[in-house]
């Protein structure tokens, strides 16, 4: 019995190299990943692990007119990587095929061959399509030789043959074929491994590329932005070319080819103008299925992926191997993941950057129309100032009219932009001569700016109401001189503003509904538009606070981080953007 083992070992050694060879075919990876077959792959699988377990009956050992063997190894394997059909096909080829090579036992291999094929598959079908661990695969082997022998006692005459034969070959062929099916669960671990390697690399990568171009590609697609996302994707990949193209052109070719496709020029493969067309991936794997017009183009292989935004094709991601070297040409498999990949990546970042760019468009049109609220409220009331003055002092009048126009036309070109602290000032200036010419020595104005911040940037028109409520309901309606102070300071990381007066104050329930639309005193309706911009450009932190008490005055105040007041291309930004 053991040196009947040893030998079945060694025979078996025979099968594991076509085991290990048989690994490394695409349709066996595609089998184990469990991803969809045709028909012809079922029927491949079928016979080659048909003629497995045909191998494993030549290579047994004859013993009292029977074969002690591997047959079954291949069938089993057949149905635990395959399922039920694929087991029970591997089975019949082989069972049949011992069958007919007679014998006391043919018949009882032949069917214990098939029944061991279809049991595999049941346990694959149970295991949905998951790894099966090894160790219970060795399980089912060993069980399985054990109802074959069964199967033997049951059917093989004359029976004292059957129980001889048994006592020899029971042991040997259980263990042998149960360990044999072992190892090729192993190896099939090993593929899934393989698979997790590529995964986590791709992913790596794919994660690696989408950090880096995603500062480009919130700008929208185009040929600034697919350069650069191009030429990221190169330098982080082992193909040979780059490209990235819109619905008509070239919007970016990096690597080799480079010198005929050209950013601007129209689309030149015919293998990218049907991926356009279809909407769908599409793998060219030599020059003639890519189909550049030049004749020597040194593209050989692609993937090409169509880019989508909010299931709107917008242009294609192409992948390139090629060169003058005739190996390494190809496009491989990982290579066409990580293309797919990078193009759901793509697209989502671009519907990012459509969203982010949307969500400018409607915070500036907020802002403008909250702007144009409080403009025709300070129009109505300088215009009553100057009215005023027409029939008693005319060139006062006319001075007021030349200082409002430039105050206007100074905030219409600036609607929805940045301004510098020190050009609010000069506004909220220009206001108070304005107002001053009205209320004379009633109305008294201190500042207490410090220097440092006139530089810094700030969201146009914002102070301007906020003094005007403090002229206009805290200083005129006390009827006497009144004062406005007026303070900017530099406190660490924010910018703070304050403006305060010592006019008529609010009532308590005045101050709660100050923010209410449409509910309150005159006075609300430009702090309400002041807080709302402020709310809406930087964040809830930045809303005004405001102390009040009635008949003593009023304060109202609101901080803002630096970091907002840096620059002033925030709303420019958007409008550099091409969709």
């Amino acid at each position: 019995m053991y040196d009947l083992l040893i030998i079945l070992a060694e025979r078996f050694s025979i099968i594991a190299l076509l085991a290990f060879l048989l690994s490394k075919a695409e349709f066996f990876k595609k089998m184990v990943y469990n991803t969809a077959l045709t028909k012809k792959d079922l029927l491949i699988t079928m016979l080659i692990f048909g003629l497995i377990g045909i191998a494993g009956t030549y290579l047994g050992v004859p013993i009292n007119d029977a074969i002690a063997n591997s047959r079954v190894v291949g069938p089993m394997v057949a149905g635990l990587i395959g399922g039920p059909l694929v087991g029970l096909g591997a089975g019949l080829i082989a069972g049949v095929h011992r069958f007919f090579l007679g014998g006391f036992t043919a018949i009882s291999c032949g069917i214990s061959t098939i029944i061991e094929g279809f049991a595999g598959g049941l346990i694959r079908k149970y295991y949905k399509g998951e790894y099966i661990p090894w160790e219970y695969a060795f399980m089912a082997g060993f069980i399985g030789e054990g109802v074959q022998m069964l199967i033997i006692l049951a059917t093989a005459k004359p029976f004292h043959q059957a129980v001889e034969l048994v006592k020899i070959i029971g042991i040997p062929m259980m263990v042998v074929n149960a360990t044999g099916i072992g190892i090729f669960m192993i190896m099939i671990k090993s593929i899934f491994d393989e698979k997790e390697q590529i995964a986590a690399m791709q992913a790596k990568i794919a994660l690696d590329i989408a950090s880096k171009t995603l500062p480009y590609l919130r700008k929208g697609l185009n040929e600034e932005s697919a350069q650069k996302t191009a030429e990221i994707i190169l330098e982080c990949t082992n193909v040979s070319a780059v490209a990235i193209t819109d619905k008509k052109r070239i919007l970016a070719h990096v690597g080799i080819a480079s010198d005929h496709h050209k950013p601007g020029m129209s689309i030149l493969t015919n293998a990218t103008k049907e991926a356009i067309q279809k909407g769908e991936i599409r793998i060219a794997k030599s020059k003639e299925e890519i189909g550049c017009p030049y004749e020597n183009c040194e593209l050989h292989s692609a993937v090409i992926v169509p880019l989508f935004k909010y299931d709107k094709l917008v242009g294609t991601l192409k992948l390139y191997k090629g060169g003058k070297k005739s190996r390494g040409n190809v496009i491989t498999n990982t290579e066409i993941e990580l293309a797919k990949g990078l193009g759901h990546l793509i697209s989502y970042q671009l519907e990012i950057a459509d969203a982010e760019y949307q969500k400018k468009l409607a915070t500036e049109a907020k802002l403008n129309a909250l702007q144009s609220q409080i403009n025709p409220h300070f129009l109505f009331n300088s215009l009553n100032t100057v009215i005023s003055f027409i029939c008693t002092n005319p060139e006062r009048a006319r001075e007021l009219l030349i200082n409002l126009s430039e105050y206007f036309r100074h905030n219409l070109r600036n609607v929805g932009k940045y301004i510098t602290i020190e050009e609010e000032l000069n506004n909220i200036n220009a206001y108070l001569y304005i107002e001053k010419a009205r209320f004379g020595d009633k109305l008294n104005v201190e500042q207490d700016v410090d220097i440092s911040v006139l530089s810094c940037y700030m969201p146009s028109f914002i102070l301007q109401p906020i003094v005007e409520n403090a002229v206009k309901h805290g200083i005129l309606p006390k009827g006497e001189r009144g004062t406005v102070k007026i303070k900017i300071k530099d406190e660490g990381d924010y910018i703070s503003f304050y403006v305060e007066d010592d006019g008529v104050g609010m009532t308590e329930e005045e101050l709660q509904n100050l923010f209410k639309k449409g509910v309150g005193k005159g006075a609300g309706i430009g702090l309400y538009n002041v807080n709302e911009r402020l709310t809406v450009a930087f964040c809830k932190e930045c809303a005004l606070s405001i102390e009040s008490k009635l008949g003593e005055g009023t304060k109202v105040s609101f901080k803002i981080p630096k970091i907002y007041l840096q620059r002033n291309d925030i709303y420019e930004e958007a409008e550099s953007v091409n969709y």
